[in-house]
């Protein structure tokens, strides 16, 4: 599995495409802007990009869904919380920022705690981690070392959650319970900014030390 990282749109979100080269198949993490330079790399690599996945609903993770879905020969199924259904329907909040985006299609799976995905011969753990939103997930692959993040911790910070579905308590939790339990050696890769481990997060992050 090869992983490409790209910082794309106004307030320089991290989209991610993680494709199995062996089996041409590829997926997209937070489409959030730019959908069109995903699908061009997609084609470069020679691989097709068959799902969508969501960490939340937030605009600037999902701003470059409609172009990306629009521009695949068929649709991918685009999975997301349920928790999160009524903020993707009023455009992820983008109007509460004064913007706007092009509707993204309706949402075909939908993700639960525990749930497993697959991308070739990885494996990736849906992990329910609300409290930056109400339906916030995480997408772990143990056997890869890593996991997908979104907004819910940072290098040496944590999620917003003074926006509508924010909680601070929840999100501590969600950390304690769903992050710091992978190995100290997975990689986080993050909704914004710099990817960080587990184990640095352990130590340094000045949110989790007691």
């Amino acid at each position: 599995m090869r992983i490409f990282t790209y910082t794309v749109g106004p307030v320089q979100s991290n989209a991610y495409l993680a494709a199995d080269l062996d089996s041409g198949t590829a997926v997209v993490i937070d489409p959030g802007w730019d959908g069109e330079l995903l699908l061009s790399d997609a084609k470069k690599l020679g691989v097709r990009i068959s799902e969508v996945w969501l960490t939340h609903a937030h605009f600037d993770h999902i701003g470059g869904l409609a172009a990306l879905a629009n521009g695949l020969s068929s649709a991918p199924n685009i999975a997301l919380h349920p928790d999160d259904q009524a903020l993707y329907n009023l455009q992820g909040g983008a109007p509460l920022f004064g913007m706007k985006i092009d509707t993204p299609p309706i949402p075909s799976m939908v993700l639960f705690h525990g749930q497993k995905l697959t991308l070739g011969e990885s494996t990736f753990e849906v992990r329910h981690t609300p409290g930056h939103t109400k339906g916030h997930v995480v997408f772990y692959c143990e056997k890869e070392a890593v996991a997908f993040v979104g907004d819910v911790i940072f290098l040496g910070s944590i999620g917003r959650t003074d926006l509508p579905g924010g909680d601070y308590s929840t999100l501590i939790e969600s950390i304690s319970t769903q992050i710091l339990t992978m190995s100290d050696q997975t990689r986080l890769l993050t909704g914004h900014g710099p990817e960080t481990s587990v184990g640095d997060e352990r130590v340094n992050n000045p949110f989790l030390l007691n």
